[in-house]
């Protein structure tokens, strides 16, 4: 049975209407890429992926570039800046020297990035000396202060938006990690006085300001000359800072195309304890599937998004029906009409309150109890104040005791019993993996946990059973293939990469589709060390023996007694009908798409698609 990614995660009260319900909007962030453009820029090499040398200009070009690609496909609605500094040309609101704010034609500074911009961008080392050039932004004798300029410029794009639904970031690329090293005394320190204040002024007003260094091969970047002061780092921060923005900047080089979903709060509800005492709980899915993007229409014209509405027509008149559907329930010979409010409270089956029953060890919690995706929840003072102090001490001593909690869930359409299992907090080297709170598991009814179907249902034979020596074998084949360290998330959809690098090559007109590794696929070189092999050998021979002919089963179909039955049943059913005569006077879409797949189920064809995707599929088998 196919399960729909949406509908799987989603509470059963995701209802816009329901009043417990509650859809925020995920927040936006606005980034502003700073890339120094000094002539050391150019001029310091080091050595790129295919081991050619590249100029650090180069990397963080690439780098900007590259991010710009799989925004818009992770966080489509964030918007970026681009904005070089020590350069020769100015290009600015504020008209201060030294800064080129980059941009394209029917696009704000401050944007969503668009096809043309990252197009040109990639272009951008071709015409870069040509059309903005480079040179030193702070020389002595000058009060010129490009640094400053530039922080000046990032703050001003990043004006717009609140900073309650917005976060604000400032990435600032450089190899200089002295910029006032040329200067001396009391220049010098004034020019890192005022760049430190333009800096905390950005800081107070919520933007964070990032810094990815590069290094040169002759010396590592000392991030404590200056920079350090700047972003704020000290003590075990600034020990831990140069290897973490090694690896930032490798990520950026090297994107996953991947659709990230903010955490938001799927619905709000109410926790009853006991005595009248009751807590507010927020709820979370914590992981769902990511699957293409919906079609979007647009205007052939303007290629606008297209905004669809439907308009109700009296049959009878002809003239747009102003007022909403009345509802109606025929009821001796008479129509009884509902509101729309009346029809969604007699679907009402509980109010929508979680409500405490009891605890139990977590031994009698059986792995077959989960039926579909858990739920997080955590506690939020917003509604009721007190209620992180009291899930607090619910929390620490369900795991203390080793208890989970029994409550009933009253969901509007389908009410069941919950399971409670307190999570502690899972930390790695200083990092949140897993955050402390509950999960609510859907537990089931009694008549939705079934035996095992029989192997054979049509014959009294028993299911073949394994003996002792191949289940060893078994087992020692497994550890030899086991995979060390599993997650989910190291592998990447090779479906989804596919098509977002597809999406890529058309959006941007490239020649060439990008090429996507299918990690999912078997690692034929792991497979083929002389230890998998010989207990893969061993395992073969333990369950099928020294005469087994491996060739001649190859290719073989091996058809259970139900295939063949229902295939004997489509055949007979396709003999009903004269195909040959039906496609040659063109009547094969009078038949019903049930009809054509008689045929198609006869021949072993597909029987995916619309009507006419099934009609000329049978033409197509029949060579009309």
């Amino acid at each position: 049975m196919g399960l729909d990614p949406e509908d799987v995660f989603k509470d059963e009260e995701d209802d816009p209407d329901n009043e417990f319900f509650q859809q925020s909007e995920s927040s936006k962030e606005y980034v502003v890429y700073l890339v120094d453009a000094s002539p050391k820029m150019f001029n310091t090499t080091c050595p790129g992926n295919d081991q050619k040398d590249e100029t650090h200009f180069h990397t963080s070009v690439s780098c900007i570039a590259g991010s710009l690609k799989t925004q818009i496909i992770s966080r489509s609605y964030d918007e970026v800046a681009i904005c070089f500094f020590n350069t020769r040309e100015k290009k600015n609101l504020q008209d201060l020297n030294g800064v080129f704010v980059f941009n394209v034609a029917e696009r704000e500074h401050l944007d969503r990035p668009t096809a043309r911009l990252i197009k040109e961008f990639d272009c951008i080392e071709e015409s870069f000396m040509r059309e903005i050039g480079s040179q030193y932004g702070i020389v002595p004798g000058s009060r010129e202060n490009s640094l400053y300029n530039a922080l000046w410029v990032a703050q001003a794009l990043l004006r717009k938006g609140s900073i309650k639904t917005a976060d604000k970031r400032i990435l600032l690329f450089t190899n200089e990690d002295d910029p006032f090293g040329s200067l001396q005394d009391a220049a010098k320190k004034d020019m890192t006085r005022t760049t430190l204040q333009r800096a905390k002024d950005a800081q107070d007003l919520g933007i964070s300001i990032e810094l990815l260094p590069l290094s040169r091969p002759d010396s590592e970047f000392n991030v404590s000359t200056f920079y350090a002061d700047l972003i704020g780092l000290d003590g075990e921060d600034l020990a831990q800072f140069m290897p973490s923005a090694s690896q930032k900047l490798e990520d950026m080089k090297d994107q996953l195309r991947k659709r990230m979903f903010t955490k938001r709060v799927v619905r709000r509800i109410e926790f009853h304890i006991a005595n009248g005492l009751s807590i507010a709980l927020n709820t979370y899915a914590l992981i769902r599937p990511t699957v293409p993007g919906a079609i979007t229409w647009l205007d052939s014209v303007t290629n606008h998004p297209l905004k669809t509405e439907r308009s109700l027509i009296c049959e009878d008149t002809g003239a747009l029906i102003q007022e909403p559907p009345k509802l109606f329930q025929p009821y001796r010979n008479e129509n009884v009409k509902f509101l729309p409010e009346e029809i969604a409270e007699i679907k009402r089956i509980s109010p929508g309150k979680l409500r405490l029953l009891g605890f139990k060890p977590l031994s009698c919690l059986k792995d077959y109890y989960n039926l579909r995706p858990s739920t997080f929840v955590y506690p939020s003072d917003q509604e009721v104040v007190g209620s992180t102090c009291i899930f607090i001490a619910l929390h620490r001593s369900m795991l203390k005791h080793k208890r989970f909690a029994v409550a009933y869930y009253g969901a509007s359409s389908h009410p069941q019993l919950v399971a409670l299992v307190a999570q502690d907090e899972i930390t790695s080297a200083g990092a949140q993996m897993e955050p402390p709170g509950m999960h609510m598991i859907y537990l089931p009814y009694s008549d939705d946990i079934r035996d095992d179907e029989e192997i054979f249902p049509d014959t009294e034979e028993d299911a073949p059973r394994a003996d002792e020596d191949q289940i060893q074998k078994a087992a020692a084949l497994i550890k030899r293939i086991y995979v060390k360290d599993f997650s989910a998330f190291q592998f990447a959809n090779p479906a989804l990469q596919r098509h977002y690098a597809v999406l890529q090559a058309l959006a941007l007109a490239e020649d060439d589709i990008p090429e996507t590794i299918d990690e999912t696929a078997p690692d034929e070189e792991g497979l083929t060390r002389p230890a998998v092999v010989k207990a893969a050998e061993a395992f073969k021979l333990s369950v099928y023996g020294d005469s087994y002919d491996e060739e001649s089963d190859m290719g073989k179909e091996k058809m259970s007694e139900a295939s063949r039955k229902r295939k004997a049943i489509a055949e007979n059913a396709a003999k009903d009908y004269d195909w040959g005569n039906l496609a040659d006077k063109g009547q094969l879409k009078n038949l019903t798409v049930g009809d054509l797949k008689v045929y198609l189920n006869a021949h072993n064809l597909p029987v995916s698609g619309k009507k006419e995707a099934l009609i000329s599929r049978i033409l197509t088998h029949m060579g009309k």
